[in-house]
């Protein structure tokens, strides 16, 4: 999506020829292919691991780090395979951001305050939306571990797993004019009765 909004504000002329329905077609397998593939490594290596008792997790899911904190047997090649999937998520990670800081500079370019409003309301949504996973993730993944830090990070990681994808649907609808007018009502009258 961000690749998207990156072709529509920078190079906007260019658009239609290169985002074509084959072309999104092809952006959404590939998507869908990798995070697959990398569920089923995680998956795969996992099965192979023998526990300990006790097997509680002290998380609020069954997060992969605390999961291979409880394994017995070696997980050097779990370790390894966290730090090249890591890898290879921070690398499409800093490609999201390059592509981000793109568009806030094209759009700072713009000589007309309408032009960079409207180029604002095409992304800011979808910014908003990464911004908000990006910094929960980042916060739980580099955190301190143990004590009230553990506490803060079950914390953290239930707004990426669950407050993100909640919020998706709201972040993106206020977009529309008809349910922006309505939320306004709504606020409107919420006031009024104070």
């Amino acid at each position: 999506m961000s690749y998207d909004r990156y072709l529509a504000i920078c190079n906007p002329l260019r658009y239609t020829s290169i985002m074509t329905y084959t072309y999104c077609v092809i952006l959404a397998t590939i998507c869908w292919v990798v995070g697959l593939a990398i569920a089923l490594i995680y998956s795969l290596t996992i099965s192979v691991l023998t526990f300990c008792p006790p097997n509680i997790i002290d998380h609020l899911f069954c997060d992969l780090v605390p999961l291979v904190e409880l394994a017995c047997s070696n997980t050097y090649t779990i370790e390894l395979e966290l730090y090249v999937i890591c890898m290879l998520v921070l690398f499409i990670s800093i490609i999201i951001i390059i592509s981000y800081v793109n568009i806030l500079i094209t759009i700072f370019r713009f000589q007309s305050n309408i032009n960079r409003q409207k180029a604002f309301s095409t992304c800011s949504s979808h910014l908003m939306v990464v911004s908000i996973f990006y910094f929960t993730i980042l916060s739980v993944y580099l955190s301190p571990k143990g004590g009230k830090a553990l506490n803060l990070s079950k914390l953290l990681s239930l707004l990426y797993t669950v407050f993100t994808p909640f919020i998706n649907p709201i972040i993106y609808s206020l977009r529309n004019k008809e349910i922006k007018k309505s939320v306004q009502e709504i606020i409107k009258k919420f006031s009024t009765l104070e």
